[in-house]
Protein backbone atom coordinates (compact mmCIF):
# COMPACT_ATOMS: atom_id res chain seq x y z
CA UNK A 1 0.00 0.00 0.00
CA UNK A 2 1.62 3.45 -0.99
CA UNK A 3 2.16 5.58 2.03
CA UNK A 4 -0.56 8.32 3.23
CA UNK A 5 0.45 12.35 2.19
CA UNK A 6 0.03 13.57 5.99
CA UNK A 7 0.85 16.82 6.84
CA UNK A 8 3.24 17.13 9.91
CA UNK A 9 2.87 20.35 12.21
CA UNK A 10 4.39 23.30 10.80
CA UNK A 11 8.39 23.06 11.75
CA UNK A 12 8.72 26.95 12.55
CA UNK A 13 6.78 29.88 13.22
CA UNK A 14 7.89 31.26 9.78
CA UNK A 15 5.85 28.31 8.25
CA UNK A 16 2.82 28.66 11.14
CA UNK A 17 1.82 32.09 9.80
CA UNK A 18 1.51 31.38 5.96
CA UNK A 19 -1.87 30.08 4.71
CA UNK A 20 -1.80 28.69 1.35
CA UNK A 21 -2.70 31.21 -1.68
CA UNK A 22 -6.04 30.60 -3.28
CA UNK A 23 -5.49 27.38 -5.68
CA UNK A 24 -5.82 27.92 -9.44
CA UNK A 25 -6.17 25.43 -11.82
CA UNK A 26 -6.26 25.38 -15.59
CA UNK A 27 -9.81 24.46 -17.08
CA UNK A 28 -9.77 22.84 -20.26
CA UNK A 29 -13.84 24.06 -21.05
CA UNK A 30 -13.00 27.66 -20.52
CA UNK A 31 -8.82 27.57 -21.35
CA UNK A 32 -7.61 29.48 -18.74
CA UNK A 33 -7.05 29.27 -14.99
CA UNK A 34 -9.75 29.79 -12.51
CA UNK A 35 -9.63 29.71 -8.58
CA UNK A 36 -10.79 26.17 -7.47
CA UNK A 37 -13.63 26.44 -5.56
CA UNK A 38 -15.44 22.99 -4.91
CA UNK A 39 -19.45 22.63 -4.53
CA UNK A 40 -19.54 21.29 -0.97
CA UNK A 41 -16.89 23.25 1.02
CA UNK A 42 -14.37 21.22 2.28
CA UNK A 43 -15.00 18.23 0.24
CA UNK A 44 -14.27 17.45 -3.46
CA UNK A 45 -15.00 15.29 -5.59
CA UNK A 46 -12.82 14.12 -8.97
CA UNK A 47 -13.16 11.37 -11.39
CA UNK A 48 -10.31 10.57 -13.70
CA UNK A 49 -10.61 7.87 -16.52
CA UNK A 50 -8.66 4.92 -16.03
CA UNK A 51 -6.96 1.92 -17.95
CA UNK A 52 -8.12 -0.08 -20.38
CA UNK A 53 -6.48 -3.63 -18.84
CA UNK A 54 -5.29 -5.77 -21.48
CA UNK A 55 -1.65 -5.48 -21.40
CA UNK A 56 0.83 -3.80 -18.79
CA UNK A 57 0.36 -0.56 -18.60
CA UNK A 58 3.22 1.83 -20.49
CA UNK A 59 4.80 5.60 -18.85
CA UNK A 60 2.10 7.32 -20.75
CA UNK A 61 -0.19 6.02 -18.25
CA UNK A 62 2.02 6.73 -15.52
CA UNK A 63 2.03 10.47 -16.56
CA UNK A 64 -1.59 10.43 -16.40
CA UNK A 65 -1.91 8.60 -12.44
CA UNK A 66 1.06 10.64 -11.60
CA UNK A 67 -0.18 14.11 -12.12
CA UNK A 68 -3.57 13.35 -10.84
CA UNK A 69 -1.51 11.60 -7.35
CA UNK A 70 -0.25 15.02 -7.22
CA UNK A 71 -3.59 16.79 -7.29
CA UNK A 72 -4.81 14.30 -4.65
CA UNK A 73 -2.02 15.02 -2.48
CA UNK A 74 -2.17 18.82 -2.64
CA UNK A 75 -5.71 18.40 -1.68
CA UNK A 76 -5.07 16.27 0.76
CA UNK A 77 -2.66 18.72 2.24
CA UNK A 78 -4.66 21.63 1.80
CA UNK A 79 -7.34 19.95 3.97
CA UNK A 80 -10.06 18.74 1.63
CA UNK A 81 -11.89 15.16 2.00
CA UNK A 82 -11.64 14.22 -1.61
CA UNK A 83 -13.60 11.52 -2.61
CA UNK A 84 -11.62 10.50 -6.15
CA UNK A 85 -12.86 7.67 -8.55
CA UNK A 86 -10.87 6.59 -10.95
CA UNK A 87 -12.28 3.40 -13.45
CA UNK A 88 -10.70 0.09 -15.22
CA UNK A 89 -12.75 -0.44 -18.78
CA UNK A 90 -12.82 -4.10 -18.26
CA UNK A 91 -14.83 -4.37 -21.62
CA UNK A 92 -13.73 -3.44 -24.37
CA UNK A 93 -12.89 -4.75 -28.51
CA UNK A 94 -8.90 -4.50 -28.07
CA UNK A 95 -9.66 -6.41 -24.25
CA UNK A 96 -11.83 -9.29 -26.27
CA UNK A 97 -9.35 -9.45 -29.37
CA UNK A 98 -6.35 -10.54 -26.51
CA UNK A 99 -8.40 -12.81 -24.40
CA UNK A 100 -9.71 -14.76 -28.04
CA UNK A 101 -5.90 -14.92 -29.11
CA UNK A 102 -4.51 -16.06 -25.86
CA UNK A 103 -7.56 -18.66 -25.18
CA UNK A 104 -9.03 -16.79 -21.89
CA UNK A 105 -11.65 -15.29 -20.74
CA UNK A 106 -12.22 -11.60 -20.58
CA UNK A 107 -12.72 -11.70 -17.12
CA UNK A 108 -9.60 -13.57 -16.12
CA UNK A 109 -7.50 -11.21 -18.61
CA UNK A 110 -8.47 -8.31 -17.45
CA UNK A 111 -8.24 -9.10 -13.89
CA UNK A 112 -4.83 -10.00 -14.49
CA UNK A 113 -3.87 -6.73 -15.73
CA UNK A 114 -5.47 -4.88 -13.29
CA UNK A 115 -4.13 -6.68 -11.04
CA UNK A 116 -0.27 -5.79 -12.82
CA UNK A 117 -1.39 -2.12 -13.15
CA UNK A 118 -2.40 -1.59 -9.05
CA UNK A 119 1.00 -3.15 -8.57
CA UNK A 120 2.83 -0.60 -10.80
CA UNK A 121 0.87 2.19 -9.07
CA UNK A 122 2.14 0.95 -5.43
CA UNK A 123 5.34 1.15 -7.16
CA UNK A 124 4.94 4.86 -7.85
CA UNK A 125 3.30 5.49 -4.59
CA UNK A 126 0.17 6.52 -6.30
CA UNK A 127 -2.26 6.45 -3.21
CA UNK A 128 -5.20 4.15 -3.88
CA UNK A 129 -8.42 5.96 -5.06
CA UNK A 130 -11.45 6.27 -2.72
CA UNK A 131 -13.39 4.22 -5.58
CA UNK A 132 -11.95 1.67 -8.28
CA UNK A 133 -15.12 0.83 -10.68
CA UNK A 134 -15.07 -1.62 -13.07
CA UNK A 135 -17.55 -1.36 -16.29
CA UNK A 136 -18.74 -5.09 -15.47
CA UNK A 137 -19.97 -3.88 -12.60
CA UNK A 138 -22.21 -0.94 -13.54
CA UNK A 139 -24.11 -2.17 -16.43
CA UNK A 140 -27.25 -2.05 -15.05
CA UNK A 141 -26.38 1.82 -14.43
CA UNK A 142 -25.42 2.13 -18.16
CA UNK A 143 -28.61 0.64 -18.86
CA UNK A 144 -30.48 3.13 -16.96
CA UNK A 145 -28.44 5.93 -18.32
CA UNK A 146 -29.16 5.48 -22.15
CA UNK A 147 -32.93 4.62 -21.38
CA UNK A 148 -32.97 8.07 -20.07
CA UNK A 149 -31.03 9.61 -22.79
CA UNK A 150 -33.16 7.69 -25.50
CA UNK A 151 -36.81 9.15 -23.20
CA UNK A 152 -35.13 12.21 -23.74
CA UNK A 153 -34.84 11.50 -27.68
CA UNK A 154 -31.29 12.50 -27.90
CA UNK A 155 -30.45 8.65 -29.26
CA UNK A 156 -31.84 5.69 -31.15
CA UNK A 157 -31.95 1.89 -31.22
CA UNK A 158 -30.77 -0.08 -34.60
CA UNK A 159 -30.93 -3.48 -35.23
CA UNK A 160 -29.57 -3.97 -31.34
CA UNK A 161 -27.13 -0.91 -31.37
CA UNK A 162 -28.15 2.08 -29.48
CA UNK A 163 -26.76 5.69 -30.98
CA UNK A 164 -26.30 8.92 -29.26
CA UNK A 165 -27.44 11.84 -32.35
CA UNK A 166 -25.21 14.61 -32.28
CA UNK A 167 -27.69 16.51 -34.29
CA UNK A 168 -29.92 16.12 -31.06
CA UNK A 169 -27.14 17.98 -28.60
CA UNK A 170 -26.33 21.36 -29.90
CA UNK A 171 -23.43 22.33 -27.86
CA UNK A 172 -21.61 19.63 -28.97
CA UNK A 173 -17.71 19.89 -29.24
CA UNK A 174 -17.76 22.81 -26.89
CA UNK A 175 -15.14 21.18 -24.87
CA UNK A 176 -12.88 20.32 -27.80
CA UNK A 177 -13.61 23.49 -29.83
CA UNK A 178 -13.91 21.49 -32.87
CA UNK A 179 -15.89 22.04 -35.96
CA UNK A 180 -18.54 19.47 -37.22
CA UNK A 181 -16.53 18.90 -40.38
CA UNK A 182 -13.99 18.77 -38.16
CA UNK A 183 -15.51 15.62 -36.40
CA UNK A 184 -14.54 11.82 -37.27
CA UNK A 185 -15.60 8.80 -35.44
CA UNK A 186 -13.68 7.83 -32.24
CA UNK A 187 -10.10 5.21 -32.55
CA UNK A 188 -12.74 2.71 -31.44
CA UNK A 189 -15.49 3.37 -33.48
CA UNK A 190 -15.81 1.48 -36.83
CA UNK A 191 -17.87 3.75 -39.41
CA UNK A 192 -21.40 2.41 -39.93
CA UNK A 193 -23.68 3.38 -42.81
CA UNK A 194 -27.01 3.13 -40.46
CA UNK A 195 -26.37 6.01 -38.13
CA UNK A 196 -28.21 9.19 -39.43
CA UNK A 197 -24.80 11.06 -38.89
CA UNK A 198 -21.69 10.04 -39.04
CA UNK A 199 -20.44 11.62 -35.71
CA UNK A 200 -23.17 9.42 -33.75
CA UNK A 201 -21.40 7.20 -31.62
CA UNK A 202 -22.35 4.03 -29.77
CA UNK A 203 -23.89 4.04 -26.62
CA UNK A 204 -24.74 0.09 -26.50
CA UNK A 205 -23.15 -2.35 -29.01
CA UNK A 206 -25.24 -5.34 -30.21
CA UNK A 207 -23.64 -9.08 -29.36
CA UNK A 208 -21.23 -10.05 -31.52
CA UNK A 209 -20.38 -14.23 -31.95
CA UNK A 210 -18.53 -15.28 -29.04
CA UNK A 211 -18.74 -12.10 -27.27
CA UNK A 212 -19.60 -11.36 -23.67
CA UNK A 213 -22.36 -9.38 -23.28
CA UNK A 214 -25.59 -8.57 -21.37
CA UNK A 215 -29.67 -8.19 -21.68
CA UNK A 216 -30.87 -5.09 -22.21
CA UNK A 217 -34.33 -3.65 -23.65
CA UNK A 218 -32.34 -3.34 -27.11
CA UNK A 219 -31.12 -6.97 -26.66
CA UNK A 220 -27.72 -8.57 -26.02
CA UNK A 221 -24.97 -6.44 -26.09
CA UNK A 222 -22.72 -4.64 -24.08
CA UNK A 223 -21.96 -0.85 -23.46
CA UNK A 224 -19.96 1.60 -25.95
CA UNK A 225 -16.93 2.98 -24.92
CA UNK A 226 -17.97 6.33 -23.45
CA UNK A 227 -21.31 5.87 -21.88
CA UNK A 228 -19.28 3.73 -18.83
CA UNK A 229 -17.54 6.93 -17.55
CA UNK A 230 -21.12 9.23 -17.66
CA UNK A 231 -22.79 6.22 -15.62
CA UNK A 232 -20.01 5.77 -13.57
CA UNK A 233 -19.34 9.05 -12.36
CA UNK A 234 -22.81 10.19 -11.70
CA UNK A 235 -23.21 6.99 -9.38
CA UNK A 236 -20.19 7.67 -7.21
CA UNK A 237 -19.96 11.53 -7.74
CA UNK A 238 -23.96 12.43 -8.86
CA UNK A 239 -24.96 14.48 -11.42
CA UNK A 240 -22.60 17.77 -11.12
CA UNK A 241 -18.67 17.31 -9.37
CA UNK A 242 -15.82 19.37 -8.90
CA UNK A 243 -13.27 18.02 -11.21
CA UNK A 244 -12.60 15.28 -14.32
CA UNK A 245 -9.24 14.14 -15.55
CA UNK A 246 -7.81 12.60 -18.07
CA UNK A 247 -5.00 12.57 -20.76
CA UNK A 248 -5.78 15.29 -23.40
CA UNK A 249 -6.13 13.01 -26.26
CA UNK A 250 -8.97 11.89 -24.30
CA UNK A 251 -10.64 15.66 -24.82
CA UNK A 252 -11.91 14.06 -27.71
CA UNK A 253 -13.79 11.92 -28.76
CA UNK A 254 -14.21 10.20 -25.35
CA UNK A 255 -14.99 13.33 -23.12
CA UNK A 256 -17.13 15.59 -25.43
CA UNK A 257 -19.19 12.37 -25.41
CA UNK A 258 -19.00 12.14 -22.18
CA UNK A 259 -20.43 15.59 -21.81
CA UNK A 260 -22.76 14.81 -24.10
CA UNK A 261 -24.40 11.46 -23.00
CA UNK A 262 -24.77 13.28 -19.49
CA UNK A 263 -26.46 16.59 -20.17
CA UNK A 264 -28.37 14.52 -22.46
CA UNK A 265 -29.77 12.28 -19.62
CA UNK A 266 -30.05 15.16 -17.12
CA UNK A 267 -29.37 18.70 -18.25
CA UNK A 268 -27.96 19.87 -15.16
CA UNK A 269 -25.04 17.70 -14.94
CA UNK A 270 -21.91 19.38 -14.77
CA UNK A 271 -17.79 19.22 -14.57
CA UNK A 272 -16.91 22.12 -12.61
CA UNK A 273 -13.06 22.22 -14.01
CA UNK A 274 -11.50 19.73 -17.09
CA UNK A 275 -8.10 18.74 -16.23
CA UNK A 276 -6.29 17.24 -19.11
CA UNK A 277 -2.53 16.08 -18.65
CA UNK A 278 0.34 16.19 -21.47
CA UNK A 279 1.54 12.95 -23.47
CA UNK A 280 5.08 10.86 -23.12
CA UNK A 281 6.49 11.29 -26.51
CA UNK A 282 9.11 8.74 -28.11
CA UNK A 283 11.15 11.04 -30.72
CA UNK A 284 8.23 13.69 -30.85
CA UNK A 285 5.70 11.10 -30.99
CA UNK A 286 3.21 10.17 -28.70
CA UNK A 287 3.81 6.87 -27.03
CA UNK A 288 1.06 4.59 -27.27
CA UNK A 289 -0.08 0.63 -27.60
CA UNK A 290 -1.57 0.82 -31.12
CA UNK A 291 1.32 2.41 -32.49
CA UNK A 292 3.89 -0.26 -30.83
CA UNK A 293 6.45 2.89 -29.64
CA UNK A 294 6.10 2.91 -25.84
CA UNK A 295 8.05 1.32 -22.87
CA UNK A 296 5.92 -0.46 -19.73
CA UNK A 297 6.37 0.86 -16.65
CA UNK A 298 8.42 -2.34 -15.58
CA UNK A 299 10.44 -1.48 -18.67
CA UNK A 300 11.47 1.46 -16.91
CA UNK A 301 11.60 0.50 -13.37
CA UNK A 302 13.74 -2.60 -13.92
CA UNK A 303 16.74 0.06 -14.73
CA UNK A 304 15.72 2.94 -12.95
CA UNK A 305 14.23 3.34 -9.10
CA UNK A 306 10.41 3.87 -9.21
CA UNK A 307 10.94 7.07 -7.39
CA UNK A 308 13.23 7.98 -10.21
CA UNK A 309 10.53 7.41 -12.63
CA UNK A 310 8.20 9.63 -10.51
CA UNK A 311 10.58 12.23 -10.24
CA UNK A 312 11.19 12.10 -13.86
CA UNK A 313 7.78 12.39 -14.63
CA UNK A 314 6.82 15.65 -12.28
CA UNK A 315 10.28 17.26 -13.85
CA UNK A 316 7.69 18.44 -16.49
CA UNK A 317 4.09 20.44 -16.03
CA UNK A 318 1.75 18.33 -15.82
CA UNK A 319 0.17 20.10 -18.94
CA UNK A 320 2.95 20.11 -21.22
CA UNK A 321 4.50 16.78 -23.15
CA UNK A 322 7.16 14.66 -21.48
CA UNK A 323 10.33 13.57 -23.94
CA UNK A 324 10.86 10.93 -22.87
CA UNK A 325 15.18 9.88 -23.03
CA UNK A 326 17.61 7.92 -20.89
CA UNK A 327 19.55 11.16 -20.34
CA UNK A 328 16.46 12.73 -18.47
CA UNK A 329 15.62 9.39 -16.47
CA UNK A 330 19.86 9.16 -15.80
CA UNK A 331 19.40 13.10 -14.44
CA UNK A 332 16.63 12.00 -12.34
CA UNK A 333 17.83 9.04 -10.94
CA UNK A 334 21.04 11.09 -10.02
CA UNK A 335 18.74 13.84 -8.50
CA UNK A 336 16.42 11.54 -6.11
CA UNK A 337 19.65 10.08 -5.08
CA UNK A 338 21.40 13.09 -4.07
CA UNK A 339 18.18 14.33 -1.96
CA UNK A 340 17.91 10.52 -0.36
CA UNK A 341 21.59 10.76 0.25
CA UNK A 342 21.56 14.28 1.78
CA UNK A 343 18.38 13.33 3.82
CA UNK A 344 20.71 9.86 4.89
CA UNK A 345 23.62 11.78 6.02
CA UNK A 346 21.52 13.92 8.06
CA UNK A 347 19.84 11.28 9.72
CA UNK A 348 22.72 9.75 10.68
CA UNK A 349 24.41 12.48 12.43
CA UNK A 350 21.15 13.52 13.89
CA UNK A 351 20.56 10.08 15.18
CA UNK A 352 23.56 10.55 18.50
CA UNK A 353 21.71 14.12 19.12
CA UNK A 354 17.85 13.60 18.87
CA UNK A 355 17.39 12.47 22.84
CA UNK A 356 19.56 15.68 23.93
CA UNK A 357 16.47 18.11 23.98
CA UNK A 358 17.93 20.78 22.60
CA UNK A 359 16.36 23.98 23.66
CA UNK A 360 18.13 26.50 21.43
CA UNK A 361 15.74 28.23 18.52
CA UNK A 362 16.23 27.37 14.82
CA UNK A 363 18.90 29.80 13.70
CA UNK A 364 17.93 33.12 12.02
CA UNK A 365 19.28 32.06 8.13
CA UNK A 366 17.92 28.12 8.55
CA UNK A 367 14.26 30.04 9.65
CA UNK A 368 14.66 32.24 6.26
CA UNK A 369 15.77 29.80 4.50
CA UNK A 370 12.86 27.22 5.42
CA UNK A 371 10.10 30.12 5.64
CA UNK A 372 10.90 31.15 1.71
CA UNK A 373 11.12 27.55 0.83
CA UNK A 374 7.52 26.72 2.63
CA UNK A 375 5.96 30.44 0.44
CA UNK A 376 7.62 29.17 -2.61
CA UNK A 377 6.01 25.95 -2.15
CA UNK A 378 2.63 26.84 -1.44
CA UNK A 379 3.33 29.44 -4.19
CA UNK A 380 4.20 27.09 -6.81
CA UNK A 381 1.69 24.51 -6.25
CA UNK A 382 -1.11 26.73 -5.67
CA UNK A 383 -1.05 27.85 -9.24
CA UNK A 384 -2.03 24.96 -10.90
CA UNK A 385 0.36 22.26 -9.66
CA UNK A 386 4.17 23.93 -11.17
CA UNK A 387 5.90 20.64 -10.03
CA UNK A 388 9.00 21.62 -12.72
CA UNK A 389 9.42 24.55 -10.01
CA UNK A 390 8.90 22.94 -6.95
CA UNK A 391 11.51 20.88 -7.47
CA UNK A 392 14.33 22.94 -8.25
CA UNK A 393 13.16 24.43 -4.89
CA UNK A 394 14.27 21.80 -2.76
CA UNK A 395 18.23 22.70 -4.08
CA UNK A 396 18.12 25.87 -1.37
CA UNK A 397 17.22 23.06 1.31
CA UNK A 398 19.57 20.67 0.10
CA UNK A 399 22.34 23.23 -0.36
CA UNK A 400 21.48 24.37 3.76
CA UNK A 401 21.94 20.83 5.14
CA UNK A 402 25.06 19.93 4.02
CA UNK A 403 26.84 23.27 4.82
CA UNK A 404 25.46 22.77 8.39
CA UNK A 405 26.52 19.30 7.94
CA UNK A 406 29.80 20.72 6.77
CA UNK A 407 30.46 22.93 9.54
CA UNK A 408 29.60 20.20 12.40
CA UNK A 409 32.16 17.92 10.66
CA UNK A 410 34.84 20.86 10.76
CA UNK A 411 33.77 21.82 14.36
CA UNK A 412 34.62 18.25 15.74
CA UNK A 413 37.69 18.29 13.82
CA UNK A 414 39.15 21.27 14.98
CA UNK A 415 37.95 20.33 18.68
CA UNK A 416 36.12 24.36 18.51
CA UNK A 417 34.97 24.58 21.50
CA UNK A 418 31.75 26.19 20.18
CA UNK A 419 28.80 24.25 20.85
CA UNK A 420 26.73 22.33 18.07
CA UNK A 421 23.88 22.89 18.79
CA UNK A 422 23.16 25.30 16.51
CA UNK A 423 23.46 23.22 13.55
CA UNK A 424 21.77 20.78 15.04
CA UNK A 425 18.47 22.67 15.48
CA UNK A 426 18.90 23.91 12.35
CA UNK A 427 19.46 20.18 10.78
CA UNK A 428 16.18 18.98 12.67
CA UNK A 429 14.48 21.48 10.88
CA UNK A 430 15.77 21.75 7.53
CA UNK A 431 14.92 17.98 7.59
CA UNK A 432 11.45 17.92 8.58
CA UNK A 433 10.67 20.79 5.87
CA UNK A 434 12.46 18.75 3.15
CA UNK A 435 10.77 15.34 4.64
CA UNK A 436 7.36 17.38 4.86
CA UNK A 437 7.24 18.23 1.13
CA UNK A 438 8.32 15.36 -0.40
CA UNK A 439 5.81 13.54 1.07
CA UNK A 440 3.17 15.51 0.08
CA UNK A 441 4.14 14.82 -3.17
CA UNK A 442 4.80 11.10 -3.00
CA UNK A 443 8.79 11.29 -3.11
CA UNK A 444 9.45 10.00 0.53
CA UNK A 445 10.40 6.43 -0.18
CA UNK A 446 8.03 3.60 1.54
CA UNK A 447 11.29 1.86 3.26
CA UNK A 448 14.07 3.39 5.04
CA UNK A 449 16.54 5.85 3.46
CA UNK A 450 19.18 3.15 3.82
CA UNK A 451 17.34 0.60 1.70
CA UNK A 452 16.60 3.13 -0.85
CA UNK A 453 19.89 4.53 -1.56
CA UNK A 454 21.19 0.72 -1.91
CA UNK A 455 18.06 0.26 -4.59
CA UNK A 456 19.38 3.25 -6.58
CA UNK A 457 22.84 1.70 -6.41
CA UNK A 458 21.96 -1.96 -7.69
CA UNK A 459 19.90 -0.01 -10.64
CA UNK A 460 22.76 1.99 -11.36
CA UNK A 461 25.17 -1.12 -11.66
CA UNK A 462 22.19 -3.01 -13.33
CA UNK A 463 22.43 0.05 -16.26
CA UNK A 464 25.94 -0.10 -16.22
CA UNK A 465 26.30 -4.04 -17.09
CA UNK A 466 27.89 -4.60 -13.51
CA UNK A 467 27.60 -7.16 -10.93
CA UNK A 468 28.67 -5.51 -7.04
CA UNK A 469 31.74 -7.99 -7.28
CA UNK A 470 32.83 -6.63 -10.99
CA UNK A 471 32.82 -3.64 -9.68
CA UNK A 472 35.05 -4.40 -6.55
CA UNK A 473 37.46 -6.02 -9.01
CA UNK A 474 38.14 -2.91 -10.85
CA UNK A 475 38.09 -0.58 -7.89
CA UNK A 476 41.02 -3.09 -6.48
CA UNK A 477 42.90 -2.41 -10.19
CA UNK A 478 42.58 0.67 -9.64
CA UNK A 479 44.05 0.76 -5.74
CA UNK A 480 46.68 -1.38 -7.32
CA UNK A 481 47.42 0.92 -10.11
CA UNK A 482 47.56 4.28 -8.04
CA UNK A 483 50.20 2.49 -5.20
CA UNK A 484 52.61 1.85 -8.25
CA UNK A 485 52.20 5.12 -9.42
CA UNK A 486 50.37 4.01 -12.78
CA UNK A 487 48.02 7.22 -13.02
CA UNK A 488 47.20 6.78 -16.24
CA UNK A 489 45.51 3.19 -15.84
CA UNK A 490 44.07 4.42 -12.91
CA UNK A 491 42.56 7.43 -14.17
CA UNK A 492 41.37 5.26 -17.12
CA UNK A 493 39.12 2.88 -14.69
CA UNK A 494 37.95 6.11 -13.61
CA UNK A 495 36.56 7.22 -16.90
CA UNK A 496 35.37 4.50 -17.62
CA UNK A 497 33.33 3.85 -14.86
CA UNK A 498 31.92 7.44 -15.21
CA UNK A 499 31.34 6.73 -19.28
CA UNK A 500 29.09 3.84 -17.38
CA UNK A 501 27.54 6.18 -14.60
CA UNK A 502 29.58 4.70 -11.99
CA UNK A 503 31.54 7.67 -9.73
CA UNK A 504 34.73 6.67 -7.74
CA UNK A 505 35.32 8.82 -4.63
CA UNK A 506 38.81 8.54 -2.75
CA UNK A 507 37.85 8.73 0.93
CA UNK A 508 40.42 8.59 3.84
CA UNK A 509 38.73 5.19 4.54
CA UNK A 510 38.85 3.45 1.14
CA UNK A 511 37.64 4.21 -2.11
CA UNK A 512 33.72 4.19 -2.57
CA UNK A 513 31.32 4.99 -5.38
CA UNK A 514 27.91 6.14 -6.26
CA UNK A 515 25.81 6.08 -8.91
CA UNK A 516 26.08 10.03 -11.36
CA UNK A 517 25.58 11.27 -14.65
CA UNK A 518 27.04 9.37 -17.28
CA UNK A 519 30.07 11.00 -18.67
CA UNK A 520 30.97 11.15 -22.33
Amino acid sequence: MAEEAQAPPPTTVAEEAQAPPQLVLLNSMTKTKEPFQPRVEGKVSMYVCGVTPYDFSHIGHARAYVAFDVLYRYLKFLGYEVEYVRNFTDIDDKIIKRANERGETVTSLSSRFINEFLLDMTELQCLPPTHEPRVTDHIEHIIELITKIMENGKAYAMEGDVYFSVDSFPEYLSLSGRKLDQNQAGARVAFDTRKRNPADFALWKAAKEGEPFWDSPWGRGRPGWHIECSAMSAHYLGHVFDIHGGGKDLIFPHHENELAQSRAAYPDSEVKCWMHNGFVNKDDKKMAKSDNNFFTIRDIIALYHPMALRFFLMRTHYRSDVNHSDKALEIASDRVYYIYQTLYDCEEVLAVYREEGISVPVPAEEQKVIGEHHKNFLKDMSDDLKTTDVLDGFMNLLKAINSNLTDLKQQKQQQSQKQPADHIQALIALEAELKHKLSILGLMPPCSLAEVLKQLKEKSLTRAGLTEEELQELIEQRNVARKNKQFEVSDGIRRKLATKGIALMDEPTGTVWRPCELES
